[in-house]
């Protein structure tokens, strides 16, 4: 008897697109990685950025990913297209939109490239954290269904938690996908936006938001982020201006071994 094909593991279910016969695809939300409100955002960008890591014109790794949350995104099927709209020698930009009822929902450009050994240098700060071992895993939120779908270790900054003194909107804790899963690009782009916003840290209470942009920055090439297997990254975010309905949070990831894979910025829109 033949053995059944193991089950997709659930980020891959949620990224997944079907090509359709005009260069489109199609997908659909899942209810594993759904939020407070319609579906988790880091989990809309990795889709974007999937159907250009899926294309057969794509050009290197990526650099750069930004996205536009359009409009509320609604729970069910979505259509996305990705388009190359310039390849020069060593980089390539693209253009992705997702639809829903003939409306775009969200958008992305993303820059790929060739990467070649250069000088290199890291002014970011790894942070000085206890390991993940010595850390409870956290509790996921139940408003968040999406929060089941990362073990986070926090070192401060959780929900609920005391603010830091010294960064009032900082957040340092260990993360990776549950059930642990290999990291590559598209899920490392999920999990630049695994921070809760900026302001329900600083406030200590839940506010009405909506991440406006998002845009990470992918300082790794692919044979660094496939070193990190399925072990835990150290995040860290924190909030830089929060003010007439708006605020901004950067976030970094990092491996166990001190080297910057990603940073991320996003603008939230938020409301009292």
């Amino acid at each position: 008897m033949m053995a059944s094909a193991p089950e997709a593991h659930p980020f891959d279910q949620a990224v997944a697109l079907t090509p359709r016969g005009d260069g489109g695809h199609t997908g659909h939300t899942t209810a594993a990685y759904a939020n407070m409100v319609g579906p988790f955002g880091g989990v809309i960008g990795a889709t974007l950025l999937n159907a250009v890591m899926t294309d057969p014109q794509r050009l290197g790794d990526p650099i750069s990913l930004t996205v536009h949350y359009a409009a509320p995104i609604a729970d069910g099927a979505f259509s996305v297209t990705a388009r190359a709209m310039r390849t020069n020698r060593s980089t390539q930009h693209w253009l992705v939109e997702m639809v829903q009822d003939e409306q775009i929902v969200a958008f992305a450009t993303a820059v790929t490239a060739l990467r070649r050994e250069t000088w290199g240098a890291t002014d970011a700060l790894f942070p000085e954290v206890p390991p993940a071992a010595s850390l409870e895993r956290a509790t996921p939120v139940e408003r968040a269904p999406w929060t089941r779908c990362y073990e986070m270790r926090f070192v401060d900054g959780a929900i609920g938690g005391r603010p830091n003194d010294d960064i009032p909107s900082q957040s340092r804790l260990w993360l990776r996908d549950n059930p642990p899963r290999p990291l590559d690009f598209v899920s490392l782009a999920a999990l630049c936006d695994a921070f809760f916003p900026r302001i329900f840290v600083r406030r200590g209470a839940w506010t009405p938001i909506g991440t406006v942009t998002l845009t990470t920055y992918f300082h790794a090439d692919a044979a660094q982020v496939h070193e990190q297997g399925t072990g835990f990254l150290l995040g860290s975010a924190r909030g830089l201006n929060f003010g007439k309905g708006f605020f901004d949070q950067s976030a970094e990831v990092w491996s166990t071994d001190g080297s910057l894979l990603a940073s991320s910025h996003q603008v939230v829109y938020y409301k009292e």
